[in-house]
C-alpha cells in the first residue's frame, strides 16, 4: 500500500480547501446543542452524523426516537441545518418517517461532482429487535433493509428513500447496519467520485451449528459503494471470518492523502485486547489490503462506535473522536494520527461528562466540529455541537 504524505493542489481544490469562505461569517461560538431529548416530539435523539455541504452548510442528523430510548420503535431520521458554521440551527426537520418502524443508522455524504447529498439509512419494522433479527426469528420484510435518499437543495428537502437492499446485502445475512456517521466521497485516484459507506452486517450460523446467531462472532464489517452519484450500489469488501476473536461492529471511514481509504470499527465483544479495529483499502473500498485487527494505540475507547476525518491540507492529521474510558461511555475525546492510522495519539477531552456516539466534520481551514452524545445522568440527554482549533 502506497501511502502519500501530501495532498496535490487539484486534490484539494476538488475537496474544498476553504480558501474563500462561502459566507461573510465569523463565529465565535464554541459549542451549541441541536439536540435535547424530550423536545420536539421526541423521547429521545441518538445517532448523530453531519456533513458540510459546498455551501458551508452544516447537516446535523440524528434519529429521533418517538416513545422508547432502544434501538427499535417508532424512529424517523431527522435534520438540523446551520448556516453559521454550528452555533445557531435550523427548525427541526423529518428526512425519513418511521411512521411506526424504525429508520436511522444515517450515513450522510456530499457527491464531489454535484455537490447533492447523499442519505443512506437502515430500516427494520418497528416491533422486532436487533437480537431477534440476528437469531433469524423474523420475516424478510420486517430484517434490516437499506435505503438511500437525496437532497438537491443544500439539505432543505430530500427524495422520498428508495430501497437498495438487494443491491448490497447479500442471501444470509441477518443484522445490516450502515455507518453510523458521516460516509466517504472519494476524490483522488481511479476511482473519484466514488461514494463509500462503511457498513456493518451479521451472518446466520453454519449448517448444523448449534448457536443461534446473536452471539457477537457472526458481526463482520463491509463497504457498500456508488459510482454513479448514489444511484446504483455495490457490495465492497467483506470481513467474513466470524472467529470470535474481532468482530468488526459499526465502522466509520476516511479517504487519506493519495486516495487509499482507512476503515475504523468498534470491536463488538472479541477475545482480542482492545476494543478498536482498523484496516486499509487500496482500490476504494472493493477489498481490504489486510483483514481488520486491533489498534492498541486507542485502547482507552470502550466498546462504542467512533468517527474519523481526515483534515484537509498539505500534512494535516487524521482524527478520531469516541469517549476515553475503557470501561464506561464517558469523557468525550479527540486523537490525532500523523501516520495515516497506524498510530493515534490523544489531542484532548472535550468534557468529563458521560458521552457516547460521536461524529466529525471540518468546518473550515480552521475549525473542526464534533457532534456527540452527552449528558449528566446518561449519555443521551443532549447531541451537542462543539467547535475546535484544527490541530
Amino acid at each position: 500500500m502506497t501511502r502519500v504524505s501530501r495532498i496535490s493542489v487539484a486534490a484539494a481544490l476538488l475537496l474544498g480547501a476553504f480558501t474563500v469562505e462561502p459566507r461573510a461569517w465569523a463565529a465565535t461560538c464554541e459549542s451549541s446543542v441541536p439536540y435535547v431529548s424530550g423536545e420536539g416530539g421526541y423521547a429521545q435523539y441518538r445517532i448523530p452524523a453531519v456533513v458540510r455541504t459546498w455551501r458551508g452548510t452544516l447537516l446535523a442528523f440524528a434519529e429521533g426516537r418517538h416513545a422508547t430510548a432502544g434501538d427499535s420503535g417508532d424512529i424517523d431520521v431527522v435534520l438540523r441545518r446551520s448556516s453559521d458554521g454550528g452555533c445557531t440551527w435550523s427548525p427541526l426537520q423529518v428526512v425519513a418517517d418511521g411512521k411506526g418502524d424504525t429508520r436511522g443508522n444515517p450515513a450522510p455524504v456530499v457527491d464531489p461532482r454535484t455537490g447533492d447529498i447523499v442519505l443512506v439509512t437502515s430500516y427494520n419494522d418497528g416491533s422486532v429487535s436487533e437480537a431477534q433479527i440476528m437469531r433469524g426469528q423474523v420475516t424478510k420484510a420486517q430484517s434490516r433493509r437499506v435505503f438511500v435518499q437525496r437532497s438537491h437543495s443544500d439539505g432543505r428537502s430530500f427524495t422520498a428513500p428508495q430501497e437498495i437492499t438487494a443491491q448490497v446485502k447479500p442471501p444470509g445475512w441477518r443484522w445490516y447496519a450502515t455507518g453510523p456517521g458521516h460516509a466517504v466521497a472519494l476524490t483522488e485516484g481511479p476511482h473519484r467520485g466514488r461514494l463509500v459507506v462503511a457498513a456493518d452486517h451479521s451472518a446466520a450460523p453454519r449448517a448444523g451449528s448449534t448457536d443461534s446467531g446473536s452471539e457477537a462472532k457472526y458481526y463482520g464489517g463491509h463497504a457498500l459503494y456508488s459510482d454513479d452519484h448514489g444511484r446504483t450500489w455495490h457490495l465492497g469488501f467483506v470481513d467474513d471470518s466470524y472467529t470470535g476473536h474481532d468482530n468488526a461492529n459499526e465502522t466509520t471511514a476516511a479517504q487519506l492523502p493519495g486516495g487509499c481509504l482507512y476503515f475504523n470499527a468498534r470491536d463488538q465483544n472479541g477475545s482480542s485486547p482492545g476494543n478498536r479495529l482498523d484496516a486499509w483499502s487500496s482500490d476504494g473500498g472493493e477489498t481490504l489490503d489486510a483483514v481488520y485487527t486491533v489498534q492498541s494505540t486507542l485502547d482507552e475507547v470502550p466498546v462504542v462506535e467512533g468517527s474519523v476525518l481526515q483534515l484537509r491540507g498539505a500534512d494535516a492529521p487524521l482524527l478520531f473522536s469516541a469517549p476515553s474510558v475503557p470501561t464506561a461511555r464517558r469523557s468525550m475525546a479527540l486523537w490525532s494520527s500523523t501516520d495515516q492510522g497506524v498510530t493515534f495519539d490523544r489531542l484532548r477531552t472535550l468534557t468529563d461528562r458521560k458521552a457516547a456516539y460521536s461524529d466529525l466534520v471540518q468546518v473550515d481551514k480552521n475549525t473542526v466540529g464534533v457532534l456527540y452524545e452527552t449528558g449528566m445522568r446518561t449519555a443521551y440527554e443532549t447531541i451537542e455541537f462543539r467547535r475546535l482549533p484544527a490541530p
